[in-house]
């Protein structure tokens, strides 16, 4: 999996680097078909925000989290992608649209056909 990370205002040093991978590195194992994650970090007044986004099974996730400080920032925007994730996993296996069978027996409708209906 691919990780894009971003800072605005922000200098990424290598230890940021790593604490991200070491976050997303479950992600790859859970959901083998996400390619690639989008990381944003900014910081506008004295607030991290962390957003990330990404495409999983053709619809678009995203997550974004707040703090005064970086790293619990990175995780809880960790935390909550992985349950908009397990949420659409979710959605996809689950058989939600399926046409009922028909219920009535095949030979009512012979039946009604010899009926003598006036």
């Amino acid at each position: 999996m691919k990780i894009n990370l971003s800072g605005h205002h922000v200098e990424l040093s290598d230890t940021v680097k790593e604490h991200v991978n070491e976050k997303f590195s479950k992600l790859a194992s859970h959901f083998p078909t996400l390619i690639a994650l989008d990381i944003i970090i900014s910081k506008e007044h004295g607030e991290f925000d962390v957003e990330i986004s990404t495409q999983y099974e053709g619809s678009r996730i995203s997550a974004s989290a707040e703090n005064p400080v970086m790293y619990p920032a990175i995780s809880k925007a960790a935390k909550k992608l992985d349950a908009a994730l397990k949420h659409r996993k979710g959605q996809l296996k689950g058989d939600l649209h399926k046409k009922p069978e028909c219920t009535t027996p095949d030979i009512a409708h012979e039946i009604i056909q010899e009926m003598d209906l006036r």
